[in-house]
């Protein structure tokens, strides 16, 4: 009885690594893909920026356009690797890790035919006490029932000897995947950081290198010359629906000004109807001579 609950003791232990398994294994392939789905969702945002950027970018002057499309240039850069820290993570951290629930299913299966096998022996085990209790004298019914325990016994003890060596090239098989699992982790992150800490100092000295004072001359140049112009300009309508932020006084004299050379044009041209055909003939042939 005590090799009985030895073996049971054994297949408990090895039934406890691969719930352990299962268990962790599940959350690290639940929170690695939360992680993964997160980047990707973050790439998107970047692009979102990028595409901003640029827009922005178009309704500025050229010193700071082209500036900001560069700096957009490389965050989109960045997004690109981001895009292949995704990929990766997915290939070489997401899909192992899904793998192991049919490994374990199929660990689990083998447990629970070894413990069925158990079972059996222990039956095997308590149908012989009690023979031996109740009909001592009965030899052939005992032989029988020690029989049939030792055949129990022989087929616990194989099935425990494979349930074993399953249990125990599972474990070396999950100590290897999660060493090469999370240094595929570390490794694509790394990469990932290197390449964009690289092209964010590009980033970083396109924004050192922008000559703001020259952006604010232009700037202050256009202001200057539309308000200017603004102020040569005459003013030509009078309504009084019109709102400008300066005086207007001096609204008259440029209107008198254009009444009086209409008035001139009118009087001129009623001139050249009042004079007769014959005399605009002699005119023309004088100037000629």
């Amino acid at each position: 009885m005590n090799v009985v609950l030895s073996r049971d003791s054994q297949v408990r232990a090895m039934e406890n690594t691969v719930t352990n398994a299962e268990r962790y294994f599940g959350q690290f392939c639940s929170l690695l893909a939360s992680y993964t789905r997160k980047t990707a969702r973050l790439r998107d945002k970047a692009d979102q920026l990028v595409k901003q950027l640029m827009d922005f970018a178009n309704t500025e002057n050229p010193e700071l356009r082209a500036t900001m499309k560069d700096f957009a240039e490389d965050l989109a850069k960045v997004q690109d690797y981001r895009q292949a820290e995704v990929e990766r993570l997915e290939a070489k951290v997401i899909s192992p890790l899904k793998l192991y629930g049919a490994q374990i299913k199929q660990t689990r299966a083998d447990i629970k035919k070894c413990k069925r096998v158990q079972n059996n022996e222990i039956k095997q085990l308590e149908k012989l006490e009690k023979l031996r209790q109740k009909s001592p004298s009965d030899r052939q019914m005992i032989s029988q029932a020690e029989t049939s325990a030792q055949r129990a016994s022989v087929d616990t003890n194989r099935s425990t000897h494979h349930l074993a060596e399953t249990v125990d090239a599972f474990q070396e098989q999950k100590l290897k995947d999660l060493r090469r699992i999370f240094s595929d982790f570390v490794t694509i992150e790394m990469v990932f950081h290197a390449k964009a800490v690289e092209v964010y100092s590009s980033a970083f000295r396109t924004l050192e290198s922008y000559d703001l004072e020259r952006d604010l001359q232009d700037f202050r140049a256009k202001m200057h010359g539309t308000y200017g112009h603004s102020e040569a300009r005459p003013l030509t309508d009078t309504s009084p629906s019109l709102s400008v932020p300066w005086p207007l006084a001096s609204q008259s004299v440029p209107s008198t000004t254009a009444h009086q050379g209409k008035d001139e044009e009118e009087s001129e041209a009623d001139s050249v109807e009042e004079i007769p055909l014959e005399d605009l003939k002699g005119q023309q042939q004088g100037r000629r001579d």
